[in-house]
């Protein structure tokens, strides 16, 4: 396993569960020494789930030479934006470098990193045999296979979640949807790589589109004087034809603000023309938090106080409830607009200890801090946070969740 981050690491843990032998290639000394030593850092594994790994069997290191030894490669690296916003493939290319001279004849190699359609033939297939020597196809199988792993779902991991592969030709397909089987309970195989490139990203993209709807409809209910959060509680009672997204203070994670963006740059670098759902769709997320400081500045002006000086408590600093990710969160840019205008920013999370933004200041209680705060916002509703309590608390609370009632609460 190429990239021991969120999808890689539990990966190799159904791998050594179903009786593989796994080793874990990574460039972090860090990392590579925790998890030999048992130790967790992503938030779906325990250190004890770790420490099985190990008595399993499995070895992390930083050594690319221990790809020699390995029948099957595959390569789960983060693929982010770069500064311009277009797609960046230094880790993938860079892990491709890594173990391209110590593949041998026969192996499998697998992408699971997010990407545009065409990486793994025209980025990853070149590196790989110019470095190793050898034909994919021939002497080399290669494939991609798109992750799905949802950080913080009980119900579905990686062994009962089908797994998508694409080949190069078919019988890389038939190599990959092999190895495949002995994890998952489902495979699908792709006509090819750029079909299997492709489905990760319309399920993204068409995450993203949905959230920028209900995003951009519960912003004009407001004004309209309408509960959109009932409105979705009555459209979601249709059987057929209907499925219930929320909206929020914005979209986090890895996927959803950034996965889109790689298919958008492909289009107009290919065929010259925008994706203009995508960029209309970018345009209302990346814009929600903006909109609920505006919110939370006119709940401060009700009560004829200004932003410049109130006290802003954010509950929930994450990107998703329960976990301790905090990467895209929109958690991010709201305190940071806030702090712009003046505002005296605490937060609360159980899961998160040290957060990003210079400037906010932790609440070890929530209740107090609520208690305390001039105004509450819940932007992440944590199983951890008692939310009858915090309403009882707070002075006046803006539920972004639509999860809370009382007098004193406003919803989105």
């Amino acid at each position: 396993m190429v990239g021991l981050g969120y999808v890689g690491v539990p990966l190799a843990q159904l791998a050594v569960a179903r009786g593989l032998e796994v080793t874990g290639l990574d460039t972090s000394e860090r990392i590579v020494t925790s998890l030999n030593s048992g130790a967790s850092h992503i938030d779906d594994l325990s250190d004890d789930d770790i420490a099985e790994m190990v008595s399993g069997g499995f070895r992390a290191s930083t050594d690319p030479a221990v790809v020699a030894a390995a029948d099957t490669v595959v390569i789960c690296v983060p693929t982010p934006l770069d500064p311009a916003g277009g797609p960046d493939l230094s880790m993938v290319r860079s892990a491709a470098r890594s173990i391209g001279p110590h593949l041998t004849s026969g192996s499998l190699v697998v992408l699971e990193s997010t990407t545009y359609p065409g990486t793994t033939d025209e980025v990853l297939r070149p590196i790989l045999e110019e470095l190793s020597g050898l034909s994919v196809g021939a002497d080399l199988a290669l494939a991609f296979s798109p992750e799905r792993v949802d950080p913080g779902n009980s119900e579905f991991g990686i062994g009962n979640t089908p797994k998508v592969v694409g080949g190069t030709t078919p019988d890389c397909a038939r190599r990959a949807e092999a190895f495949y089987a002995q994890l998952t309970t489902e495979v699908v195989v792709a006509r090819g790589t750029r079909e299997a490139e492709m489905s990760k990203l319309l399920e993204n993209t068409y995450r993203q589109v949905n959230i920028a709807l209900v995003n951009e409809m519960v912003r004009f209910s407001h004004e309209l004087d309408i509960d959109f959060w009932d409105v979705i509680r009555l459209a979601r009672t249709k059987p057929f034809g209907f499925q219930a997204f929320y909206p929020g203070p914005g979209v986090g994670g890895h996927c959803i603000p950034i996965d889109p963006n790689y298919l958008s740059h492909r289009v107009a670098e290919q065929l010259g023309y925008p994706f203009r759902f995508v960029e209309l769709a970018q345009e209302i997320n990346s814009g929600m938090p903006r909109y609920v400081a505006q919110r939370i500045q006119s709940l401060l002006n009700d009560r004829a106080l200004p932003v410049n000086g109130s006290s802003v408590l954010l509950l929930g600093v994450t990107y998703k409830p329960d976990i301790a990710d905090q990467r895209e969160s929109p958690a991010i840019p709201l305190a940071q607009v806030l702090l712009g205008m003046g505002a005296r920013v605490s937060y609360a999370d159980p899961h998160v200890s040290d957060w990003l933004v210079e400037g906010a200041v932790r609440a070890e209680d929530p209740v107090a801090a609520a208690a305390d705060a001039d105004i509450t916002v819940l932007l992440q509703q944590h199983r951890a946070f008692d939310i009858e309590a915090l309403t009882g608390a707070a002075r006046c609370l803006f539920d972004l969740r639509g999860v809370a009632a009382g007098p004193r609460v406003e919803r989105l």
